[in-house]
């Protein structure tokens, strides 16, 4: 796929509450300004390779996604595909409400090109991936917005396109359709289709992707390896979310002491939110207590952005728990070689007594900070476990 130059305006019209008289006035012309959602666009997506589009909301990534499915024409450029194009836009999209899961599966599949009987062979196919055997005969206007993803991506799939175009199916539906998405990303891939997806979902977009472009008020800001563009697009972004969600998380406890501050340092004692894998890092928590408070727990929760819990650990399941602390103090959890992927994670903290029964200070959300890849170069998951590859281990037995 060949985006060239592309660019795409819009028209914004103003005053539509205008009397008849003042448009018969005005000769019929609405007043309007002009809005470019695209502007000067040009990409080369390789067959066979899985691309992302990233971008905050109204940067054009959906109008460059209905461009290349040919629903919107652009103003200026061309975008040439080779191949049968899919597409999963926006939700709901080739579905009559009022019409059944049944009726829309042929509605929708029709209206991507397959034939009757094409559908006749793939309906339980599709039926038992979208996982609405229950209510394929029930009117899609009582479904949910994941059954309509489920059912929309099940149909967007089954018609063995050359070009995938999906708009944030990553985004809906619980972890099971996810992960059945994920898969079948995977075996097109694996059978040379080309897949383009726009998300927010960015740890999904630097798993799934080999290339990410970063779309800006309509133009490119970067085109290039997926980890690298989504790296720089959350360096850019979300700069200043440390600091924003040091004053926006959840707090609750008994008030007797709080952990203040936390603060991250690297190798070198440096304040920082940007970290490698691989590094060693260090956590500061500053506390403060309005009284003696006896055998205190500090603890941590590790959270990666999208909700996947990745540790808890606590002074006390390290036998470091004091016997008081009274005023202010410095607690510190050091990593020497950091085992997290890249990734942006939130950091809870929570100060409570040695049997776990009070609550002294509890902050959801106090740090947030970015891991990149470091060394080893892996991407795709949580952690990295260290193990050793041996691809002669026939022959060195």
């Amino acid at each position: 796929m060949v985006v060239d130059h592309v660019s795409k305006r819009y028209r914004l019209y103003h005053e539509r509450n205008d009397s008849i008289k003042v448009s018969i006035m005005r000769g019929g012309r609405a007043r309007y300004e002009e809005f470019w959602a695209l502007n000067d666009v040009s990409l080369d997506v390789t067959a066979g390779r899985t691309f992302g589009l990233i971008g905050e909301n109204g940067s054009g990534k959906s109008t460059l996604l209905k461009c290349m499915a040919r629903i919107l024409r652009p103003d200026m450029g061309r975008i040439d595909v080779e191949g049968k194009v899919s597409a999963l836009l926006e939700l709901g999209a080739g579905f009559h409400p009022e019409l059944s899961g049944r009726d829309n599966v042929y509605l929708n599949g029709s209206i991507l090109g397959l034939s009757k009987r094409e559908l006749d062979a793939k309906f339980d196919g599709i039926v038992e991936f979208a996982g609405l055997q229950r209510f394929i005969d029930t009117p899609v206007k009582n479904y949910s917005s994941g059954m309509y993803v489920r059912l929309g991506f099940s149909v967007a799939i089954n018609v063995d396109p050359d070009v995938l175009l999906v708009d944030e199916v990553l985004a809906v539906g619980d972890e099971q359709f996810q992960r059945r998405c994920n898969e079948k990303f995977a075996d097109l891939k694996s059978a040379g289709k080309t897949i383009v997806i726009v998300s927010h979902a960015l740890e999904s977009v630097r798993n799934l992707c080999d290339d990410v472009a970063w779309l800006d008020k309509g133009n490119i800001r970067e085109i290039g390896n997926a980890s690298t563009v989504v790296d720089n697009y959350v360096d850019e972004v979300h700069s200043e979310r440390s600091q924003v969600t040091e004053e926006g998380g959840t707090r609750w406890g008994s008030g007797e002491g709080a952990i203040e501050r936390v603060e991250l340092v690297d190798y070198k004692q440096t304040p920082t939110s940007r970290v490698r894998t691989g590094d060693k890092i260090t956590f500061r928590l500053h506390y403060n207590t309005q009284e003696p408070i006896p055998k205190p727990v500090f603890g941590m929760d590790l959270h990666r952005v999208d909700g996947i819990h990745v540790t808890g650990p606590n002074t006390r399941d390290a036998d470091q728990v004091p016997d008081k602390i009274d005023g202010r103090g410095l607690v510190e959890f050091t990593i020497d070689r950091l085992l997290l992927l890249p990734g942006t994670y939130d950091v809870t903290t929570s100060l409570f007594d040695v049997n776990g029964l009070k609550i002294i200070d509890h902050h959801t959300r106090a740090f947030r900070f970015d891991v990149e890849a470091g060394d080893p170069r892996e991407v795709a998951g949580v952690v990295s476990l260290g193990g050793r590859w041996d691809v002669d281990a026939l022959n060195g037995r």
